[in-house]
């Protein structure tokens, strides 16, 4: 298996494959990173932050790409949406002088599409909720949803959570997303429950 060098953006927030996020960047060296790798000299790779360790970020992270950009005003950030790709381990990373980290990274494998049925279609009809009350978050995806998906619902579910990261990177670790299918069935049930009378 082949490994890549890739730039490492951290963020306390997850994005999977097929997710997308918009972030905030306003550090110069890490906009002159963004620079480069939209001139292709590097992939970009995502991880969750994480303190205390030989590594800026959890080593379960998603190669991405930049799908949009644009200058705030405000104090002169860039805005940039990223679209989830590949899932990767991190194996080793290195700061630059500059502050930018760069990693060593190795392809996995990502989670296959299969369809929702049953029960399960809750969690779909929940999530299309959860997007109708967050039109923020919604419209990134510009009505590019899979909600017949199993893999693309359980991983969206996964980003939005608000779980403890070991938690999440435990039901990222299974080889499907069938764990957390249960897993958020079992939320939304119980969160049912509380709320009749």
């Amino acid at each position: 298996m082949r490994t890549e060098e890739m730039a490492l953006l951290t963020h306390d927030t997850l994005l999977l494959p097929e997710g997308r996020i918009e972030i905030r960047v306003v550090d110069p060296a890490y906009l002159s990173m963004i620079a480069e790798v939209l001139k292709l000299h590097y992939p970009l790779v995502f991880g969750m932050s994480r303190a205390n360790n030989d590594l800026p970020c959890y080593e379960m992270a998603t190669q991405c790409e930049i799908i949009d950009f644009n200058l705030l005003d405000d104090d002169d950030s860039l805005g940039i949406v990223l679209q989830g790709k590949q899932r990767v381990h991190i194996l080793s990373a290195a700061k630059r002088r500059d502050g930018v980290w760069i990693s060593r990274t190795l392809a996995c494998n990502n989670w296959q599409q299969e369809p929702i049925n049953g029960e399960f279609e809750l969690i779909s009809a929940a999530l299309e909720q959860f997007y109708q009350v967050n039109p923020d978050l919604f419209g990134l995806y510009d009505n590019d949803v899979h909600l017949e998906d199993a893999s693309w619902v359980s991983q969206r579910w996964l980003e939005v959570l608000p779980l403890y990261n070991k938690d999440k990177l435990r039901l990222l670790n299974q080889p499907n997303c069938h764990k957390t299918m249960h897993f958020v069935l079992e939320l939304i049930k119980s969160h049912a429950s509380t709320k009749s009378y």
